[in-house]
């Protein structure tokens, strides 16, 4: 299920230039190779024919021994409470593609009144490993929401159950990086980089990680390092992509 060790993935956003271009996941794999880290994560709003791409991600991923992890923009809780019915689907094709962890936003547990246990009955949560993520909303993007589900599953013996801490999104939500880090390390179990700008008040992503208004390097002390590191922001091309790899092992001390 997780590594427990220190990897680095990237996340196929950093190549939306590529992709609105026409470039596929699959294409994006073997780039991904070449750049000398230790995994991908695709998105999975950036499939045009889902069936066929998983099935080539995951082949192609084989061949290249590489990490796959699996972006998906959807809501663990409908706005009724209700757990969201294609969960297993989402599941269904990342066991396609081989995948080492799976990402959601928790969306409005806050309404889910049934038995969390039998919930998530029928999910294979000990192959692949499920992680919900500070999004950049106010349902799912606080302290509150994550800790409140993420305590309630544990609690219920859901044990494998994590936390992607999304660096950046802290900006647009105006949290703090910092106290969610101590708040919410216990849980964390992927760490996604990226920096922001305030522009007069405009949050933007940074395309460099040293760039913005985090000290990402002081932050990650006081998360686990044992865990995967994801850069998951948009770069021109592969020489910048290939210089804030170096940014990042200097920063963690590889």
């Amino acid at each position: 299920m997780g590594e427990n060790k220190m990897n680095l993935i990237l996340n196929t956003w950093i190549f939306e230039s590529a992709v609105k271009e026409g470039t596929t996941q699959t294409e994006l794999v073997d780039r991904v190779a070449k750049l000398g880290v230790d995994g991908i994560e695709v998105r999975r709003e950036y499939f045009t024919d889902t069936a066929q791409e998983t099935k080539s991600v995951g082949e192609h991923a084989k061949q290249q021994g590489l990490i796959v992890n699996y972006s998906v923009p959807d809501e663990v809780f409908l706005e009724d409470g209700t757990i969201n019915p294609k969960l297993k689907q989402y599941f269904d094709e990342g066991s396609v593609m081989g995948i080492s962890k799976i990402k959601f936003n928790t969306g409005h547990f806050d309404r889910f009144t049934g038995d969390l246990k039998e919930a998530f009955e029928g999910l294979p949560l000990d192959q692949i490993e499920m992680n919900v993520e500070n999004d950049q909303t106010p349902v799912s993007g606080t302290v509150k929401a994550i800790k409140t589900f993420l305590d309630a599953a544990h609690d219920a013996g859901l044990v494998q159950l994590g936390y992607v801490y999304d660096l950046g999104n802290w900006g647009f939500t105006h949290g703090d990086a910092v106290q969610s880090a101590k708040d919410l390390a216990k849980y964390t179990h992927y760490i996604h980089l990226k920096n922001t700008i305030d522009q007069d008040g405009t949050m933007v992503t940074s395309d460099d990680l040293n760039t913005g208004m985090f000290d990402w390097k002081d932050i990650i002390s006081y998360l686990p390092h044992d865990v995967s590191f994801a850069l998951e922001y948009p770069m021109k091309d592969d020489e910048q992509i290939l210089e804030q790899i170096k940014v990042f092992r200097a920063g963690v001390g590889e």
